[in-house]
Protein backbone atom coordinates (compact mmCIF):
# COMPACT_ATOMS: atom_id res chain seq x y z
CA UNK A 1 0.00 0.00 0.00
CA UNK A 2 2.63 2.54 0.75
CA UNK A 3 4.51 1.63 -2.39
CA UNK A 4 1.33 2.52 -4.59
CA UNK A 5 1.13 5.66 -2.73
CA UNK A 6 4.43 6.82 -3.38
CA UNK A 7 4.09 5.56 -7.01
CA UNK A 8 0.94 7.73 -7.30
CA UNK A 9 2.83 10.77 -5.87
CA UNK A 10 6.05 10.58 -8.16
CA UNK A 11 3.43 10.39 -11.36
CA UNK A 12 1.40 13.41 -9.88
CA UNK A 13 4.83 15.19 -9.73
CA UNK A 14 5.70 14.18 -13.10
CA UNK A 15 2.16 15.15 -14.66
CA UNK A 16 2.24 18.24 -12.89
CA UNK A 17 5.98 19.07 -14.38
CA UNK A 18 4.93 18.45 -17.68
CA UNK A 19 2.07 20.72 -17.73
CA UNK A 20 3.85 23.22 -16.54
CA UNK A 21 6.53 22.79 -19.42
CA UNK A 22 3.29 22.82 -21.52
CA UNK A 23 2.22 26.52 -20.83
CA UNK A 24 5.72 27.42 -20.72
CA UNK A 25 6.47 26.64 -24.30
CA UNK A 26 3.01 28.07 -25.65
CA UNK A 27 3.56 31.42 -24.08
CA UNK A 28 7.00 31.60 -25.58
CA UNK A 29 5.75 30.42 -28.89
CA UNK A 30 2.72 33.03 -28.49
CA UNK A 31 5.99 35.67 -27.72
CA UNK A 32 7.47 34.98 -30.28
CA UNK A 33 4.34 35.14 -32.84
CA UNK A 34 3.17 38.14 -30.92
CA UNK A 35 7.17 39.74 -31.99
CA UNK A 36 7.43 38.47 -35.56
CA UNK A 37 3.44 39.54 -36.26
CA UNK A 38 4.92 43.29 -34.19
CA UNK A 39 7.71 42.72 -36.54
CA UNK A 40 6.48 42.51 -39.75
CA UNK A 41 4.07 45.36 -39.22
CA UNK A 42 7.15 47.36 -38.04
CA UNK A 43 8.55 46.00 -42.15
CA UNK A 44 4.85 46.77 -43.64
CA UNK A 45 4.99 50.38 -42.13
CA UNK A 46 8.65 50.94 -43.28
CA UNK A 47 7.78 49.61 -47.17
CA UNK A 48 5.01 52.35 -46.99
CA UNK A 49 7.46 55.25 -46.50
CA UNK A 50 8.77 54.45 -49.43
CA UNK A 51 6.67 55.42 -52.23
CA UNK A 52 6.15 58.54 -50.33
CA UNK A 53 10.48 59.35 -50.56
CA UNK A 54 9.85 58.63 -54.52
CA UNK A 55 6.59 60.74 -54.53
CA UNK A 56 8.61 63.53 -53.12
CA UNK A 57 11.38 62.95 -55.92
CA UNK A 58 9.16 63.84 -58.64
CA UNK A 59 7.60 66.80 -56.98
CA UNK A 60 10.30 69.49 -57.83
CA UNK A 61 9.40 70.93 -61.29
CA UNK A 62 12.65 70.82 -63.93
CA UNK A 63 14.54 74.04 -63.51
CA UNK A 64 13.88 75.55 -67.40
CA UNK A 65 17.22 75.90 -69.46
CA UNK A 66 18.77 78.98 -69.47
CA UNK A 67 18.35 80.26 -73.02
CA UNK A 68 21.36 82.08 -74.68
CA UNK A 69 20.87 85.47 -76.11
CA UNK A 70 21.69 85.27 -79.81
CA UNK A 71 23.42 88.24 -81.15
CA UNK A 72 22.58 89.30 -84.85
CA UNK A 73 24.30 89.81 -87.31
CA UNK A 74 25.27 93.41 -88.06
CA UNK A 75 23.90 94.80 -91.23
CA UNK A 76 25.92 96.03 -93.59
CA UNK A 77 24.58 99.05 -94.73
CA UNK A 78 25.92 100.24 -98.48
CA UNK A 79 25.70 103.32 -99.37
CA UNK A 80 23.43 103.09 -102.75
CA UNK A 81 19.95 103.49 -103.41
CA UNK A 82 20.19 100.47 -105.09
CA UNK A 83 21.93 97.17 -107.09
CA UNK A 84 21.24 95.79 -110.38
CA UNK A 85 22.88 92.30 -111.58
CA UNK A 86 24.56 92.47 -115.18
CA UNK A 87 24.86 88.80 -116.28
CA UNK A 88 26.73 87.90 -113.47
CA UNK A 89 28.18 90.85 -112.14
CA UNK A 90 26.31 92.74 -109.56
CA UNK A 91 26.90 96.66 -109.70
CA UNK A 92 25.77 99.94 -107.92
CA UNK A 93 22.78 101.24 -109.52
CA UNK A 94 24.74 104.94 -108.57
CA UNK A 95 27.58 106.69 -108.75
CA UNK A 96 29.58 106.67 -104.93
CA UNK A 97 29.33 109.43 -102.82
CA UNK A 98 31.30 109.11 -99.94
CA UNK A 99 33.79 111.39 -98.53
CA UNK A 100 35.96 108.99 -96.01
CA UNK A 101 37.65 105.91 -96.47
CA UNK A 102 36.97 102.29 -95.29
CA UNK A 103 38.85 102.85 -92.37
CA UNK A 104 36.64 106.23 -91.37
CA UNK A 105 39.56 108.51 -92.20
CA UNK A 106 38.24 111.57 -93.90
CA UNK A 107 39.10 112.31 -97.93
CA UNK A 108 40.23 115.22 -98.51
CA UNK A 109 37.47 118.10 -100.27
CA UNK A 110 39.52 120.13 -102.72
CA UNK A 111 37.20 122.91 -103.75
CA UNK A 112 39.23 125.66 -105.48
CA UNK A 113 41.41 124.95 -108.02
CA UNK A 114 44.13 125.63 -106.33
CA UNK A 115 43.89 122.92 -103.89
CA UNK A 116 42.75 120.60 -106.78
CA UNK A 117 45.90 121.06 -108.58
CA UNK A 118 48.14 120.69 -105.30
CA UNK A 119 46.08 117.58 -104.18
CA UNK A 120 47.32 116.51 -107.90
CA UNK A 121 50.86 117.15 -107.91
CA UNK A 122 51.54 115.47 -104.41
CA UNK A 123 50.02 112.57 -105.54
CA UNK A 124 47.24 112.59 -102.53
CA UNK A 125 43.28 111.63 -102.49
CA UNK A 126 41.09 114.33 -103.35
CA UNK A 127 37.18 114.55 -103.86
CA UNK A 128 34.93 117.34 -105.02
CA UNK A 129 31.09 118.02 -105.94
CA UNK A 130 30.83 119.19 -109.67
CA UNK A 131 30.90 122.98 -109.51
CA UNK A 132 31.33 122.15 -105.96
CA UNK A 133 27.80 122.38 -105.74
CA UNK A 134 26.50 119.30 -103.02
CA UNK A 135 23.23 119.45 -105.44
CA UNK A 136 24.95 117.86 -107.95
CA UNK A 137 26.33 114.60 -105.40
CA UNK A 138 22.63 114.16 -104.91
CA UNK A 139 22.24 112.78 -108.53
CA UNK A 140 25.94 112.17 -110.02
CA UNK A 141 27.50 111.59 -106.92
CA UNK A 142 30.92 113.10 -106.15
CA UNK A 143 34.67 112.71 -108.47
CA UNK A 144 37.69 111.58 -106.87
CA UNK A 145 40.90 111.48 -108.51
CA UNK A 146 42.42 108.13 -109.30
CA UNK A 147 44.67 108.67 -105.77
CA UNK A 148 41.46 107.94 -104.03
CA UNK A 149 40.47 105.10 -106.10
CA UNK A 150 43.82 103.67 -105.50
CA UNK A 151 44.72 104.65 -101.73
CA UNK A 152 45.08 101.75 -99.82
CA UNK A 153 42.11 102.62 -96.84
CA UNK A 154 39.87 101.33 -99.78
CA UNK A 155 37.17 103.89 -101.25
CA UNK A 156 34.40 101.35 -101.34
CA UNK A 157 32.41 99.73 -98.72
CA UNK A 158 32.30 96.93 -97.21
CA UNK A 159 31.55 94.14 -99.15
CA UNK A 160 32.26 95.76 -102.33
CA UNK A 161 35.01 96.66 -104.64
CA UNK A 162 36.34 99.27 -107.45
CA UNK A 163 36.15 97.68 -110.52
CA UNK A 164 39.09 96.62 -112.89
CA UNK A 165 39.74 97.32 -116.49
CA UNK A 166 38.88 93.57 -116.66
CA UNK A 167 35.56 94.17 -114.93
CA UNK A 168 34.17 96.68 -117.32
CA UNK A 169 35.56 94.58 -120.71
CA UNK A 170 32.92 91.41 -118.66
CA UNK A 171 30.10 94.07 -118.41
CA UNK A 172 30.63 95.81 -121.80
CA UNK A 173 31.23 92.34 -123.46
CA UNK A 174 28.56 90.74 -121.91
CA UNK A 175 25.97 93.39 -123.32
CA UNK A 176 27.40 92.98 -127.18
CA UNK A 177 30.59 95.14 -127.16
CA UNK A 178 31.64 98.94 -127.08
CA UNK A 179 29.09 100.02 -129.81
CA UNK A 180 25.84 98.28 -128.38
CA UNK A 181 26.62 98.54 -124.78
CA UNK A 182 26.51 102.39 -124.08
CA UNK A 183 23.00 102.84 -125.68
CA UNK A 184 22.12 99.92 -122.85
CA UNK A 185 24.13 101.87 -120.16
CA UNK A 186 23.08 105.40 -120.65
CA UNK A 187 20.34 106.83 -118.62
CA UNK A 188 17.00 107.56 -119.98
CA UNK A 189 17.32 111.36 -119.23
CA UNK A 190 19.38 113.99 -118.34
CA UNK A 191 21.57 113.74 -122.03
CA UNK A 192 21.59 117.52 -123.84
CA UNK A 193 20.22 117.33 -127.18
CA UNK A 194 17.88 114.26 -126.74
CA UNK A 195 21.13 111.89 -126.85
CA UNK A 196 19.95 109.46 -123.72
CA UNK A 197 20.22 105.90 -123.78
CA UNK A 198 17.45 102.94 -123.25
CA UNK A 199 19.18 101.90 -120.23
CA UNK A 200 17.54 98.81 -120.32
CA UNK A 201 20.49 97.30 -118.11
CA UNK A 202 19.10 99.64 -115.33
CA UNK A 203 23.04 100.92 -115.15
CA UNK A 204 21.80 104.00 -114.99
CA UNK A 205 24.52 106.01 -116.56
CA UNK A 206 24.24 109.61 -116.27
CA UNK A 207 26.48 112.42 -117.38
CA UNK A 208 27.88 113.66 -114.76
CA UNK A 209 31.30 115.79 -116.49
CA UNK A 210 34.57 115.48 -115.27
CA UNK A 211 37.45 117.71 -113.91
CA UNK A 212 40.32 118.14 -115.62
CA UNK A 213 43.71 117.98 -113.79
CA UNK A 214 43.93 122.17 -113.72
CA UNK A 215 40.92 122.09 -111.72
CA UNK A 216 38.24 123.53 -114.42
CA UNK A 217 34.69 121.85 -114.67
CA UNK A 218 33.71 120.21 -117.67
CA UNK A 219 31.42 118.59 -120.09
CA UNK A 220 29.01 117.88 -117.67
CA UNK A 221 25.30 116.79 -119.62
CA UNK A 222 27.50 115.49 -122.05
CA UNK A 223 30.05 112.91 -120.56
CA UNK A 224 29.91 110.17 -118.34
CA UNK A 225 33.39 108.77 -117.59
CA UNK A 226 34.21 106.18 -114.96
CA UNK A 227 37.66 105.41 -113.01
CA UNK A 228 38.80 101.97 -112.99
CA UNK A 229 41.39 100.51 -110.78
CA UNK A 230 43.92 99.83 -113.55
CA UNK A 231 47.36 101.97 -113.46
CA UNK A 232 48.17 102.64 -117.14
CA UNK A 233 51.31 104.09 -116.51
CA UNK A 234 52.98 106.44 -113.59
CA UNK A 235 51.02 109.59 -115.02
CA UNK A 236 47.63 107.41 -116.32
CA UNK A 237 44.99 104.82 -115.61
CA UNK A 238 42.48 103.99 -117.93
CA UNK A 239 39.20 104.62 -117.37
CA UNK A 240 35.64 104.30 -119.51
CA UNK A 241 33.20 106.81 -120.88
CA UNK A 242 30.08 107.30 -122.41
CA UNK A 243 28.98 110.30 -124.87
CA UNK A 244 26.72 111.78 -127.14
CA UNK A 245 26.83 108.50 -129.11
CA UNK A 246 25.23 104.81 -128.42
CA UNK A 247 28.57 103.39 -127.63
CA UNK A 248 31.21 103.28 -124.27
CA UNK A 249 34.83 103.83 -125.15
CA UNK A 250 37.95 103.27 -122.48
CA UNK A 251 40.71 105.84 -122.53
CA UNK A 252 43.74 106.38 -120.25
CA UNK A 253 43.57 109.70 -118.36
CA UNK A 254 45.83 111.72 -115.89
CA UNK A 255 45.30 110.43 -112.21
CA UNK A 256 44.74 114.07 -111.12
CA UNK A 257 41.59 114.02 -113.09
CA UNK A 258 38.37 114.06 -111.45
CA UNK A 259 36.00 111.50 -112.41
CA UNK A 260 33.10 109.15 -111.12
CA UNK A 261 33.01 106.39 -109.68
CA UNK A 262 31.66 102.81 -109.97
CA UNK A 263 31.45 100.02 -107.49
CA UNK A 264 30.58 96.42 -108.04
CA UNK A 265 29.87 93.35 -105.42
CA UNK A 266 32.97 91.14 -104.00
CA UNK A 267 31.92 88.15 -104.94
Amino acid sequence: MEKARTIFTIIGIIMLLFSNGINDNSEGLSAQTVSKSVQTKTKSTQTKTKPAQTKSKTTPAKPKPIQKSVKSEPVTKTRYPGTVTIGTQIWASANLNVSTFSNGDTIPEAKTSKEWVAAGDAGKPAWCYYSNDPKTGLIYGKLYNWYAVNDPRGLAPDGWILPSDADWAKLINYLGGPGAAGNKMKNDTRWSDGNNGTNETGFTGFPAGYRAENGAFLNIATIGIWWSTTENNPISAIDHYLSQSTSINRSNSPKQRGESVRCIRNQ
